[in-house]
């Protein structure tokens, strides 16, 4: 947790066990199993979980105003959704968390967030697309992140 002094250079991630982790949600069941296995940690280290659904907008929808409230909409509804599939994933688990939407780079704003959070790593599925190799946001995370970053079958 931040102490008196919040300069982030000066916060000594995971030394001390884990207060809060980053889980990132897409819906996906890589995501699902990337956050019940991170439920299980945080009951563990008596971790808060931070469920983290990032908003990619490199969709063209975005690009005209029409396409624009559409997309917004859409997604308003998906988020809507990962909710509930959290609650309904977490419904046993006795650990606090809070659920998270953010729009931009996935790898990136997963990074923001937990850097917002003083999270103590970030949990990620593993993707299935290339081949069964890593994705785009575990690679990129694995090179940017400031902290560990666990990637879950």
């Amino acid at each position: 947790m931040p102490g008196a002094n919040d300069d982030p250079t000066e916060y000594e991630i995971g030394k001390d066990g884990l207060s809060s982790i980053v889980v990132a949600m897409d819906g996906s069941t890589a995501a699902e199993h990337a956050c019940a296995w991170a439920a299980g940690l945080a009951r563990r280290e008596r971790a808060k979980l931070i469920l983290v659904y990032i908003e990619p907008l490199a969709n063209p929808a975005y690009w005209t105003p029409m396409g624009m409230i559409t997309a917004t909409e859409a997604a308003t509804s998906f988020v809507d959704e990962l909710r509930e599939t959290a609650a309904e994933l977490l419904a046993d688990c006795t650990v606090p968390w809070e659920f998270v939407h953010h729009r931009g780079d996935p790898a990136s704003g997963l990074e923001s967030v937990a850097a917002q959070q003083w999270a103590d790593c970030i949990v990620v599925g593993r993707s299935r697309h290339i081949g069964g190799s890593l994705g785009t946001v575990p690679k990129a995370l694995a090179g940017q992140a400031r902290r560990p970053v666990v990637v879950v079958p």
